[in-house]
Order: structure tokens, then C-alpha cells, then sequence
């Protein structure tokens, strides 16, 4: 569980015996018979037109609400470990007995409900003044007068806020500063290739009122120039300079250009803020898109506009979509997807040259000779860490500028930190190797972990990579870490319009990692087992019994 088990004024489930008395600002129904549930199962029911979820663990009843804090998935459609449950969706974990987030992505804990046994038949109430409530903030404190410890963290993305959150929720009593070079509050970034009209204050992960109620400081449109870890600094583009006690490294990454002349064409669009979302999608209007990339921005982007653009031409420089993270097989499906809806692609191929005209792209050159009208090329090859203005610091980095941290995302530097996407890491589940991942609940994960050591409470990093993507409205999820995999195990249908498969990565006839469409709750189960440590053999994998990973 994340830190320390907040009061029962929180939230927290409790169970009643026979002969407690009914009280009145509860509302209380029957919601099932005792022998409906057995020990390990899970059920959607209803109280007041409100849906619960029902768990049955060790003999005890537990009931929490339904919905993931995340993006709303009903919990009961996902997979129940022990006490755990994990979202079908997005494979956010909760406690069944406390409602309390014990995995990212979501952010926040679960309501939790009384549950009472009376002969034979299961009681749940609901509080009427938390009647509809769909989350619970974990309890956080403030900071204390007369403490002068400063924690700063530099970045305003998901490693920064939930590194603030997790010291708050830790009873952390000194200064929280968190700086951005963006104009906007932390915000959910994984929406922006994906409704890319989005209102900017739509997709806020708090609002304002959260940190002043909490004492975090938000010092937006300001970025940091250079950092003395002997005198514990932070110079920023204003001018300012900071001390700290701790840092925080989590500045991310952002958008590779093409490495030809006319890169400043106005039409040419990369994608890193809500503005650049906006932008590409009232210039794409009704017009001729081209995309170069053809990983989660560049497919995400072109299954977006779709119905907005008059033509979509992808250029890749594998052979297949996806190739680096899905493998060739998964990638083909999902070019396949496109492909009917009158996406052309270029694979195999490179931009030699961009043509323009009075300022604006009109021709994209290929390697290969082709030439590709464009109204608009969108530009989505790949990240470069933000670490340049720790270039003179003894931080180490390794040869393409990711820092360099140990399980408990500490760098060489006392009392510096990094999380996110610019972390070069140990990974568990690849026995420590250094990896590097770019996806939003590693980055939540580890801010969290920071927080823990930043505070002296020893926590090692032990979370499985579980990250999704968008394609004509279904979403392919992927749990683990496949790099390096010698074999893959497919299964479902990947022919006809109503594609359904799972993909199993295997290496040393080891399950190491998974990918799904419409194949839930599998992958979630998969990340589960992969987190336990359970081995999942070559011989589970082919089998076409389902009873392996408990899911009928």
C-alpha cells in the first residue's frame, strides 16, 4: 500500500456483525446471498442505483466502489489477486478490503462501503453523504510551521505531481516547489493523440485549489538553466536562483525533428502541449496529412483524423508499425486496421527533403524517390531527453543523455533524484538491466518511489510496464517488457473487422511480456502475475484453457 492507512473518516470499509444497530445515515440493501460469492471472487452489484463492487478474500467481504479512479472501467470485469484488484483497462491496482491505490495509473483510492452478513444474506451500505462519490483522495498533510527542508522538483509532469502527492501523503512538513517551462497545471498528456480538440482545462490532474489546500508551489513557464549540486542550486531562465535540500530530475523529453532543411515550414507539426494538439487538428481539417512515425503518436494521430483529414499517408522506417515495441505480427495488424480506412503507408522509407512553397510544406522526398503532396506533415520519430542544462554537473548520464539511477531513482549526486522519461533505470522484471520506457504510469511509479526515499523509507521500484494505445476507437494494452523476446504465442482473430487477439512475448520459454485488443482482462492478469514473480511457462502460454491466468 502506498504509506500509511488513512482514518476511517477517509473512507475505509468496515464490516458490521448481526447486532449492530441500522444506522439512519446509511442507506442499506441486500445485495446479494453468502454462498452467491466464493473466496477469490468479485461481483458488480448495485446499491441505490450506485455500483459497488463485492470481494470475497480470506472469507471476509469487502466492498469498494466499482469504478477505476483512472478513466471509469467497471473493476468488476477485471482481475482479482488476493486482496488486489487490478483495472481491466489500464491496469490500475486497488486494495479489495481499503479501496486503497496500490498501482498507477489511476490517481486516486476507492470509495469503501460497510458490509454486513445477516442470515445468510449481504448487507452494503453506503453513507447518503458519499451517495454518487466516485473517488477518495488519500489523506495528505500541509506543510508545518518552523520546517525549512525544501524539496524541488524540476518538471511539471506525472513523476513531479505524484512525487509531490506521495511526500504529502507521507506527513512531509517542509517546502514542495514544483517548476514547469508549460503554462498549464499537470495535466494528463496521454489524451492529447488522442482527442486532440481538447480544452486545456479538461484534462487537468488537479485543479489549482488542490495545491494551495496542500502547500505545493507551482512556479509555471519557467525552466532551469543549470544546476550546482555543491552549493544545491537551481538557476532558472529568470534570472532566480533556488537552493534545495533535495531535487527532483523530471524535466521528460521532447519531440525529435527530422534531420533536413525546412524544418520550420509552418505547416510542419510536432506534437508535446495541448496548444500543439489543437493546431493539428484545425490545420488537418479537410486537407492532405502526411505522418512520419508510425509508433503510438504517429498511429494514434492518423486513426484521430481519420474523419477529418481528405488523405493520410504514413511513412515508417521499419517494416512494419510498431515494430520496436509490438514485434512485427501485432504491428501488421494494426496496419491492416488503418489500411482498410484508406491510410496509405511508406514503409521501409525516409524523408530526404521537404519541399515548400511561400513558407508551407507542398511535397514531402523520400529515400526511396517518391514524392507525397502535403498540406500539413506531422512529425512523430521519437523523444530527446531535457537534460542539456545538466551537462555541467557530475550527474551521470548514459550516451544518449538519460540519467542514470539506481532502484531507488537516486542518480551518483547525493540527495538528487530522477524519474520519468528522461530515468535511465533498473527494471525488475529484466533482471535490473537499464532500460528507459516513456509511458505515464512508469513515470507515476516512480515519482512515488522518490518521494519514499527522499523521506528515508527504503523502497525499491518493482512495477511492471503496463501502457495502451488508441486505433478506430479499440484499445491495444501491453503489460511487461518484451525487448529481446525469441518467441511470440497468438491467439484470437485478426482477419475479419472484429478484431480480438492476445500476443504473448516469450524469451527462455518464459512468459516476459503481453499484448491485447478486446482480449480483457488478460493483459491485466499478466502484469499481475509478472509483478508476483510467478512464472508463466511456454506450455501455459499455448494452452487453450483459460484457467491459467483464472479468467473464464
Amino acid at each position: 500500500m502506498f504509506g500509511t492507512k488513512p482514518p476511517a473518516s477517509d473512507g475505509v470499509c468496515s464490516a458490521r456483525s448481526d447486532s449492530d444497530p441500522e444506522d439512519s445515515e446509511d442507506l442499506t440493501e441486500v445485495v446479494c446471498l453468502e454462498s452467491d460469492l466464493q473466496d477469490g471472487q468479485m461481483m458488480e452489484v448495485d446499491v441505490g442505483h450506485h455500483s459497488v463492487l463485492l470481494t470475497r478474500c480470506g472469507g471476509k467481504f469487502s466492498a469498494v466502489g466499482n469504478q477505476c479512479t483512472h478513466y471509469g472501467a467497471p473493476l468488476s470485469k477485471g482481475f482479482l489477486s488476493g486482496h488486489k484488484v487490478r483495472c481491466p483497462w489500464h491496469g490500475s491496482c486497488f486494495n479489495g478490503h481499503t479501496g486503497d491505490l496500490e498501482e498507477f495509473p489511476g490517481m486516486d483510492c476507492l470509495p469503501c462501503h460497510k458490509v454486513k452478513i445477516r442470515s445468510s444474506k449481504v448487507y452494503v451500505s453506503i453513507n447518503k453523504k458519499n451517495l454518487g462519490q466516485q473517488k477518495r483522495i488519500r489523506s495528505m498533510g500541509a506543510a508545518a510551521p518552523g520546517v525549512s527542508h525544501t524539496i524541488l522538483l524540476l518538471g511539471g509532469g506525472a513523476a513531479s505531481l505524484i512525487c509531490a502527492e506521495t511526500l504529502r501523503q507521507e506527513n512531509f512538513g517542509g517546502r514542495i516547489i514544483m517548476v514547469t517551462r508549460e503554462e498549464l497545471l499537470p495535466y494528463d498528456k496521454t489524451r492529447l493523440s488522442k482527442v486532440m480538440n481538447v480544452l486545456s482545462d479538461t484534462i487537468l490532474l488537479r485543479k489549482r485549489e488542490f495545491f494551495h489546500q496542500h502547500d505545493i508551489e507551482v512556479w509555471l513557464q519557467k525552466e532551469a538553466l543549470s544546476v550546482d549540486t555543491d552549493r544545491k542550486t537551481v538557476t532558472f531562465d529568470d534570472g532566480a536562483v533556488q537552493s534545495y535540500d533535495q531535487l527532483l530530475l523530471s524535466t521528460g523529453c521532447r519531440a525529435k525533428g527530422l534531420d533536413v532543411p525546412s524544418m520550420t515550414l509552418d505547416n510542419i507539426k510536432m506534437l508535446e502541449t495541448p496548444e500543439d494538439a489543437r493546431q493539428i487538428h484545425a490545420s488537418s481539417l479537410g486537407r492532405k496529412v502526411v505522418l512520419v512515425g508510425t509508433s503510438f503518436v504517429g498511429m494514434e494521430v492518423a486513426s484521430y483524423l481519420l474523419d477529418k483529414a481528405s488523405s493520410i499517408t504514413v511513412i515508417g522506417s521499419s517494416e512494419m508499425p510498431y515494430q520496436n515495441t509490438f514485434g512485427r505480427e501485432v504491428g501488421k495488424v494494426t496496419m491492416m486496421m488503418l489500411l482498410e480506412k484508406n491510410v496509405k503507408f511508406h514503409m521501409n522509407d525516409f524523408v530526404s527533403e521537404i519541399k515548400g512553397v511561400n513558407g508551407e510544406v507542398k511535397e514531402v522526398v523520400l529515400k526511396s524517390g517518391k514524392v507525397i503532396p502535403a498540406d500539413v506533415l506531422i512529425v512523430g520519430i521519437g523523444s530527446i531527453p531535457n537534460s542539456e542544462f545538466l551537462q555541467t554537473t557530475k550527474i551521470q548520464m548514459n550516451s544518449k543523455n538519460f540519467i542514470i539511477v539506481d532502484k531507488y531513482m537516486r542518480t551518483n549526486v547525493p540527495d538528487v533524484f530522477c524519474a520519468g522519461d528522461m530515468a535511465s533505470f533498473p527494471l525488475a522484471l529484466a533482471n535490473n538491466q537499464l532500460v528507459t520506457i516513456g509511458h505515464w504510469q512508469m513515470a507515476q511509479a516512480q515519482g512515488r518511489i522518490a518521494a519514499l526515499n527522499m523521506l528515508n523509507k527504503t523502497t525499491e521500484l518493482t512495477s511492471v510496464p503496463f501502457y495502451w494505445t488508441v486505433l478506430l476507437g479499440k484499445t491495444l494494452r501491453y503489460a511487461g517488457y518484451g525487448e529481446g523476446y525469441t518467441e511470440l504465442v497468438m491467439k484470437g482473430n485478426f482477419e475479419s473487422e472484429e478484431r480480438k487477439f492476445l500476443a504473448l512475448y516469450l524469451k527462455n520459454d518464459e512468459v516476459i511480456a503481453a499484448a491485447g485488443l478486446d482480449y480483457d482482462p488478460v493483459v491485466s492478469a499478466v502484469a499481475e502475475r509478472l509483478l508476483s514473480g510467478e512464472v508463466i511457462t511456454k506450455k501455459e502460454a499455448q494452452s487453450d484453457d483459460p484457467r491459467w491466468l483464472q479468467v473464464s
